[in-house]
């Protein structure tokens, strides 16, 4: 129960983290590229990196911590972090083949989620 309060507390700062990203981007940069998002995607993976290695080589660090920084923070702040580190892991552990056809999927799949979302949307207005 504890792990599940501490990814639930995690992911809602890494949210709240990538909206004011958002807000940011938007005020300061007025553009209409997706900025903020590739930068909280490119920051999510790197934090998630980062604590991968951390937790590999320091194991006392408890649990719940763990889950909150991980699943939790970079779950909020990006899936794309959880992706990459899949994805990481994959290739880590010389599964070349199923680590392409995961990164092709994905993406063709996520496209093809937002096509079909955006469609839909338009009938329901």
């Amino acid at each position: 129960m504890l792990n599940l309060l501490a990814v639930f507390a995690g992911g809602g700062l890494g949210s709240v983290i990538r909206y004011l990203t958002g807000i940011y981007f938007i005020r300061t940069f007025h553009t209409n590229l997706p900025a903020a998002t590739f930068a909280v995607n490119i920051a999510g993976c790197f934090i998630l990196g980062f604590l991968y290695i951390l937790f590999i080589n320091k194991t006392d660090w408890n649990e719940p911590l763990k889950f909150a920084l991980t699943a939790g923070f970079c779950g909020g702040l990006t899936t794309f972090s959880t992706f990459s580190m899949e994805v990481f892991e994959m290739i880590k552990t010389a599964q070349y083949f199923p680590a392409v056809i995961y990164v092709l999927m994905s993406i063709a799949a996520g496209l093809i989620g937002v096509t079909i979302g955006a469609y839909c949307a338009k009938f329901c207005i």
